[in-house]
């Protein structure tokens, strides 16, 4: 789990004002489960966390048809409406989520998200849990 939360908040907020045009960053858990924000609300954060546990097993199950592939989900861009979206895997079991306007540039952003997943990517964990209970 993320131990020191708030040096853990400046990091993504520092993203945030790395890039502009961000609406939101979720950390989240494989599970789903949201371990931390910037922008947004925190409904509309458990929302998009929910539904990345989802996209990133949608996706591992996409990369194991490439031939040698690990199976292991690296980033998934989708272009939406007026905006982005952004998955990439950050550690074990731990993702990180951003939301952007049309204004973010793709390639900037997952340069920027790759750095800070390069940064800080050990406290960026989750470890498994079963029935609720971390194990």
């Amino acid at each position: 789990m993320i131990q020191q939360r708030a040096n853990f908040d400046w990091m993504l907020k520092d993203l945030a004002d790395g890039v502009p045009g961000i609406e939101m960053i979720v950390v989240l858990s494989a599970d789903g489960l949201r371990i931390a924000r910037h922008g947004g609300d925190p409904d509309a954060a458990d929302r998009v966390a929910a539904a990345c546990a989802g996209l990133q097993s949608l996706a591992g199950a996409v990369a194991h048809e490439i031939p040698d592939s690990d199976g292991k989900m690296k980033l998934v861009i989708i272009e939406i409406n007026r905006g982005y979206f952004y998955l990439m895997a950050a550690g074990p079991n731990a993702y990180l989520a951003v939301l952007s306007d049309t204004f973010a540039e793709p390639g900037l952003m997952s340069n920027r998200m790759r750095d800070l997943v390069d940064r800080i990517g050990p406290h960026l964990t989750s470890p498994p849990r079963r029935n609720g209970q971390t194990v």
